[in-house]
């Protein structure tokens, strides 16, 4: 699989586990981007002991693609990077994850407790793997221990290629703000790129964080979620200084429906809707009714139900703008 060249790329698609599956990637190629595309985080443990090629095959659509590796026994994290080495162009390791399940264990946001774990992480697939490798992480594991800095040294010594910060601490979760004022600080510290992630909603959320940071480039995740020609209006801003509008409610509702129709078609129709429970409020969030709409669609068992909901949504805001 052919590398990348960091220094070309503006947008990393971020992984949000149970969430960006291969139709959330598929959509944000259909509205144009060329962002960098990450798998949702792969158990490095789970691979290692189960080298099937079927878990690490993607579609030719997805690329360019980078494969998330998690986890804190070096001869696990050195076997999984060899298996996903002939379909990635890119390795990211996650220092950044805050779920209880996954820091438990020692890894995700937990391994900012060991950075010379990491560092040897590092070194070791660096050895074995001639692919441009990343790590994403956090500002600490809480406000007391922010070590962020020392932690990015430290990456950037034993080898890795480019780094992303998520400017909250473990403790924090996704509560509060993230401190974009940090990042800054960072990108100043070190001399790979730097990508920000954190609270970046919109396009004017980007444009403030890369005046705030001045870094290579924007990490999002949650900000895709009920807008998917995001990504693609930050690298037209990033290349051409041109500001795209967001989509329009009507759009939005548009872009629902094919999202919903793709979901149904590849897990079927009680799966389906399902799993899009989990993006109603993104898509109609700008609806004055949002959180009454949202109540009733998250109950809803049939497609056909959701489409008439949707429909009834478009009516009313046609006849508020009147």
């Amino acid at each position: 699989m052919k590398k990348i060249d960091i220094k070309k790329i503006k947008v990393i698609q971020a992984p949000l586990a149970g969430i960006s599956d291969k139709i959330f990637r598929g959509l944000i190629r259909k509205y144009k981007s060329k962002c960098l595309m990450t798998t949702e985080m792969i158990s490095s443990e789970m691979l290692s002991n189960n080298p099937n090629a079927r878990i690490v095959e993607f579609e030719d659509f997805e690329y360019p693609l980078s494969f998330q590796l998690v986890g804190h026994k070096i001869d696990k994290m050195v076997k999984s990077a060899k298996i996903i080495a002939p379909f990635a162009c890119a390795i990211d390791i996650n220092c950044g994850c805050p779920v209880k399940k996954v820091v438990v264990s020692g890894d995700g946001s937990a391994m900012m407790k060991t950075p010379e774990l990491i560092f040897d992480i590092i070194r070791a697939i660096k050895e074995e793997v001639d692919l441009p490798l990343s790590v994403k992480f956090r500002l600490g594991w809480s406000e007391k221990e922010e070590n962020y800095i020392d932690f990015a040294h430290t990456v950037e010594l034993a080898g890795a290629d480019f780094i992303t910060l998520h400017a909250r601490t473990r403790s924090q979760m996704y509560q509060g703000h993230a401190d974009w004022d940090k990042i800054a600080l960072l990108k100043r510290e070190v001399n790979i790129p730097v990508f920000a992630n954190g609270d970046i909603k919109t396009l004017e959320d980007a444009i403030k964080c890369l005046e705030i940071t001045n870094c290579d480039g924007i990490a999002i995740g949650r900000g895709i979620m009920g807008d998917f020609t995001l990504p693609y209006r930050i690298e037209q801003y990033f290349e051409r200084g041109v500001i795209i509008p967001a989509p329009t409610l009507e759009e939005k509702i548009s872009m629902l429906k094919k999202h919903l129709q793709q979901e149904v078609d590849y897990m079927g129709e009680k799966n389906g809707v399902k799993f899009m429970r989990k993006f109603y409020s993104y898509y109609i969030t700008s609806e004055r009714n949002a959180s009454k709409y949202r109540s009733v669609l998250v109950q809803l068992e049939e497609q056909k139900e959701i489409l008439k909901v949707l429909d009834e949504i478009l009516s009313l805001h046609s006849k508020n703008a009147l």
